[in-house]
């Protein structure tokens, strides 16, 4: 009788799982270039939205540096393209391992300080990438190891499955709902419990037998991992990186979305990337100043501090739980 409550509630939401995939098939087919590019980038932002949600709903840890980790895998992942030839996946993986143990680096200030003076020293690593990216700037093309300053810049390869695209938009939404797949095995499994003991006490956490420095550091390996995916599926959409694109400023406003947007909830990283990317491109489509979305970001995050400690994910989450109880009430 109990086995048959899972599968009841999977029918249940099957409807709403069709009607989303054929509002995004639709999507995928009728947009242009221009908007291709732009829902692409929403989808990395997704992800990185995720790995930084996942550090504050679990562990309570502020982080302002995880535009400066999708800078790192980003770099891994052009330089194997470029230097080698590899497949697309493996320059991918590579650059998510590899910032994964940047993360890892990350993790260890975390165990003597959090809140503010950690976000102050993340932010300050933040901008130390800003600089050394600018000055040893991105592979964008040569062979070999050494080949950084080249004639001609070379675009990225992307994956054999999505050289068009569309079939890329694809492939980035498939690795994004990946990323949320690891992240919802981990908060279920041993890791999730561990973190939620260490979030509600540390000492608590030592007294019922949990590593926490291990687990710390695993949160931030994981949280890592996915923003050094994330930058090397953006390299794979631009085909190429620019320094300019992560400025330590851009990881304080990933983070304030991703607050707003609600990182309680799975969809609030989609709110918060779509807010990020999505608002700005249909604000300059409307004819009005993309600048002005900083004014929503600002009010969405004060409201947000204010009346909505979950989000608007969790105001979404919470009206639709109340209208499903009312309706369940009718006789």
């Amino acid at each position: 009788m109990g086995s048959s409550k899972p599968i009841r509630r999977i029918l249940a939401a099957l409807p709403t799982v069709l009607i989303v995939a054929a509002a995004a098939l639709a999507i995928v087919l009728t947009a242009n270039a221009q908007w291709l590019k732009i829902l692409t980038s929403v989808a990395v932002y997704t992800l990185t939205s995720a790995a930084i949600a996942l550090l504050y709903r679990r562990l309570g840890q502020v982080t302002l540096a995880h535009v400066a980790l999708m800078g790192c895998g980003g770099w891994v992942a052009l330089r194997l393209a470029h230097g080698t030839e590899l497949p697309f996946e493996v320059g991918l993986l590579a650059g998510g391992l590899f910032t994964a143990i940047v993360g890892m680096l990350m993790a260890y200030p975390a165990l003597r300080m959090r809140g503010l003076y950690l976000a102050l020293v993340t932010l300050m690593a933040a901008g130390g990438f800003a600089i050394l990216i600018g000055v040893i700037r991105f592979p964008n093309g040569g062979a070999g190891w050494t080949g950084f300053e080249v004639q001609a810049v070379a675009y990225m390869r992307r994956p054999l499955l999505a050289q068009s695209d569309q079939a890329y938009l694809v492939y980035s939404i498939a690795v994004a709902a990946l990323g949320f797949l690891i992240i919802h095995l981990h908060e279920i499994g041993r890791p999730g419990r561990a973190w939620a003991l260490i979030r509600k006490s540390e000492a608590s956490a030592m007294a019922a037998g949990v590593n926490v420095t291990f687990y710390k550091v695993w949160g931030f390996a994981l949280s890592g991992f996915l923003a050094g995916i994330a930058g090397g599926l953006l390299a794979g959409s631009l085909q190429l990186l620019d320094a300019r694109s992560f400025p330590a400023a851009e990881s304080v406003l990933i983070f304030a979305l991703t607050i707003a947007g609600g990182a309680w909830h799975w969809f609030g990283a989609v709110i918060a990337a779509a807010l990020y990317r999505l608002l700005p491109a249909l604000f300059n489509d409307w004819g009005i100043n993309g600048n002005a979305a900083y004014i929503i970001f600002g009010a969405g995050l004060v409201h947000a501090l204010i009346t909505a400690p979950q989000g608007i994910a969790g105001q979404i989450a919470t009206g639709l739980s109340g209208l499903f109880a009312q309706r369940g009430k009718r006789p």
